[in-house]
C-alpha cells in the first residue's frame, strides 16, 4: 500500500502523530500476527498512547473482535 504525503498529513492533523512514528507502527505491525489477541492489544495500546486517548476494555475488545473477524473496512481512507 502506498499512501501520499496528504494522507500523513491527514492523520497527523487528527492525532498529532508523524510520519515517521506511523510508519515505525505499521512495520510492527507487518512483523505481527494482527489475528494474535496479544498483538492487537499491545498494537490498540500504543496507538492510545501514541494519540493521548484512553481506550476501554470493552472497546479494545470490539476492536479485536472486528479486526480477528475481518470486520474492518478496506479502505484506510475512510477514517480520516
Amino acid at each position: 500500500m502506498n499512501f501520499s504525503d496528504s494522507f500523513f498529513k491527514k492523520v497527523e492533523k487528527k492525532t498529532n502523530v508523524g510520519k515517521d512514528t506511523i510508519l515505525d507502527l505499521a512495520n510492527k505491525l507487518q512483523q505481527g500476527d494482527m489475528k494474535d489477541e496479544n498483538t492487537l492489544r499491545e498494537v490498540i495500546r500504543e496507538l492510545g498512547k501514541m494519540t493521548g486517548k484512553e481506550v476501554s476494555k470493552e472497546k479494545e475488545d470490539k476492536i479485536i473482535s472486528a479486526v480477528q473477524n475481518d470486520k474492518v473496512p478496506k479502505d484506510i481512507d475512510k477514517f480520516i
